[in-house]
């Protein structure tokens, strides 16, 4: 094997840190999003952000402690199951935006902080603005958030399932 591609998943602690990174960029596009754009996240918004949290997280710990292989290969899997679990809600929540599934019935974003007296809850209730999980705050080439973090997730999948392969190497040979 040769090239980048290929020394990238020939170390599993060099994958493994890619896609703990790639986890935190689209983190911080989605806070980027909300944060400067003023693009209120809905409840699948917020739900498809938890597996890119805890892969951040999972990478961390790998880093700092996955020094044998069977442990890097651990972490592998977790990344895996985490960007598979990403993806299904990546497509998902894109589906409910195309009318293809339908959504939660509980879909309206963020929670509104507790008011402090019926004055406070009348203005909350007129200047709370409900985000849809059917409605695309934003596209691009005709994908929205969710799709975008769909296709990256099954990306940071498929690059784990390949560094998986080749570290696992051959059937019935255990790595050191």
């Amino acid at each position: 094997m040769s090239g980048f591609p290929s020394r990238l998943l020939a170390d599993p602690r060099r994958l493994i840190a890619l896609i703990g990174l790639a986890s935190l960029a689209l983190i911080a596009g989605a806070w980027f999003f909300e944060l400067v754009l003023h693009l209120r996240p809905c409840k699948l918004c917020l739900e498809q952000r938890a597996p890119h949290y805890a892969a951040i997280g999972l990478t961390t710990l790998a880093l700092l402690f996955a020094r044998s292989r069977w442990l890097q290969i651990a972490a592998l899997i977790g990344l895996a199951l985490l960007m598979a679990l990403s993806t299904g809600l990546g497509v998902y929540h894109s589906g409910v935006e195309w009318g293809v599934f339908a959504g939660p019935n509980d879909c309206g974003g963020a929670p509104a902080p507790a008011a402090a007296g019926v004055q406070d809850l009348m203005k909350q209730l007129q200047t709370t603005r409900i985000v849809s999980c059917t409605e695309a705050a934003w596209r691009f080439v005709g994908l929205s958030l969710a799709g975008w973090n769909a296709l990256a997730s099954l990306g940071l999948l498929i690059a784990a399932l390949l560094g998986l392969k080749n570290t696992i190497r051959k059937p019935g040979e255990l790595p050191a």
